[in-house]
């Protein structure tokens, strides 16, 4: 069995998704529980850019995972672009973010994404987000 940070090209400090929920060729869920020594974390709560990181590497982790089915190492990606991101609470340490990514287009190692972030149901923040794997 391959743990989800050998999926990823973070490294600790910086790994901000623990579990692979859901996988198929479109979409991935995923998920990240809070922890107090996060580099995100600051008065008991995960800051928005860490909210923002966590839902990349969910894109990462659809990547990481899309590549070690086919047994090859998956490529280094970058965030093209974020838009329309609204960010509606700040999630309190300890509390386990579910992610959903849904591919909307991909082309020539450019990949659209739509991306939603939930605890336990309720909305954390949503977006799309723009990924290009290194050449």
């Amino acid at each position: 069995m391959i743990s989800v940070a050998e999926l990823l090209p973070q490294k600790y400090p910086f790994v901000m998704v623990d579990t692979l929920i859901h996988y198929t060729e479109t979409s991935i869920r995923s998920g990240y529980t809070i922890q107090p020594a996060d580099i995100f974390a600051q008065n008991g709560v995960f800051l928005e850019g860490g909210i923002i990181e966590h839902m990349a590497q969910s894109v990462a982790l659809h990547t990481g995972y899309q590549y070690f089915l086919k047994n090859e190492p998956a490529p280094v990606g970058y965030i093209g672009s974020i838009s329309n991101v609204s960010v509606h609470h700040l999630p309190a340490v300890g509390e386990t973010l579910t992610t959903r990514v849904e591919i909307l287009q991909e082309f020539m190692g450019i990949t659209l994404v739509a991306v939603e972030t939930f605890v336990n149901d309720l909305p954390v923040a949503s977006g799309k987000m723009k990924t290009v794997l290194a050449s």
